[in-house]
């Protein structure tokens, strides 16, 4: 009896080091130039996004938060839930807090931050008119260090009134807002499927691709604030300077990531 007990603890054992050592041994795939997952966030477990990697910005900020944007951000379920393996960041059209609309703005400032390595963030965006749905950075010394000192790369960007055109943008103090370094790409199917936007990211250079094609690149240096840790943000923004007029029949509509993963 005593035999057979030990044989059954050790097959139970044994299946459930193959379950979860596979799982790790997926986190832990090198990529494709031999490094390997820093960090991740595959959102996996439905609920609200995990409270130890995100908090939130709240509110409208100033003007806007500097773009004219309408929305109000919110901690709210409503606005950030995880399902099916996926984020939702969700754009409601409501009366909140003296604002039209509400949304989310997750950020991982003062949790996890990071210098130098690639970023990818897989993801697929919404299609309705005004819509301004972005994975980006910001210097970790942000609220130290004014913006743009600090910093800011912008991974991905998208108008849902320019379906497919992808936008990635560098802010720091020679080009900053209008006047940003940023460039463009059409792809297809950008709101019906989901795309891989890649940040490789070094002392050197930083160039950003979608699904491996490089559209932009900025050459780095002691002079840029780009040598120090930076964080994560996921937002979806309605309306604004870049966003754009809304359609006056928009109710909802929700920016979908399924993984952000830095390698090293």
């Amino acid at each position: 009896m005593k035999h057979t007990l030990v044989t059954m603890l050790f097959n139970v054992v044994f299946i459930i080091a193959l379950l979860f050592g596979n799982e790790t041994t997926a986190q832990q795939k090198p990529a494709v130039n031999g490094m390997k997952i820093f960090w991740s966030e595959e959102f996996n477990i439905d609920g609200r996004p995990d409270p130890k990697i995100w908090s939130y910005d709240i509110g409208n900020g100033p003007d806007g938060w500097g773009n004219q944007e309408l929305e109000y951000y919110t901690d709210r379920k409503e606005n950030s839930y995880v399902t099916n393996g996926t984020l939702k960041i969700k754009v409601i059209k409501e009366d909140y807090n003296g604002r039209s609309y509400t949304s989310a703005r997750l950020k991982t400032q003062g949790k996890f931050q990071f210098t130098y390595g690639r970023v990818e963030v897989r993801a697929k965006m919404p299609a309705e008119v005004g819509t301004w749905p972005a994975a980006w950075m910001l210097g970790a010394d942000f609220g130290k260090v004014a913006w743009p000192d600090c910093g800011e790369i912008d991974i991905v960007e998208h108008r849902g009134a320019e379906v497919n055109k992808i936008v990635s943008a560098f802010h720091y103090p020679e080009r900053h807002g209008g006047n940003c370094n940023a460039n463009n790409t059409m792809i297809s199917n950008a709101t019906s499927e989901f795309h891989i936007y890649r940040m490789d990211w070094d002392e050197n250079e930083i160039k950003v691709y979608v699904d491996d094609k490089l559209f932009h690149a900025v050459k780095n240096s002691p002079s840029m604030p780009y040598n120090h840790d930076f964080h994560l943000l996921l937002n979806m923004a309605i309306g604004g300077g870049f966003g754009g007029p809304v359609d006056p029949n928009f109710k909802s509509s929700v920016y979908e990531v399924d993984y952000i993963r830095v390698y090293k």
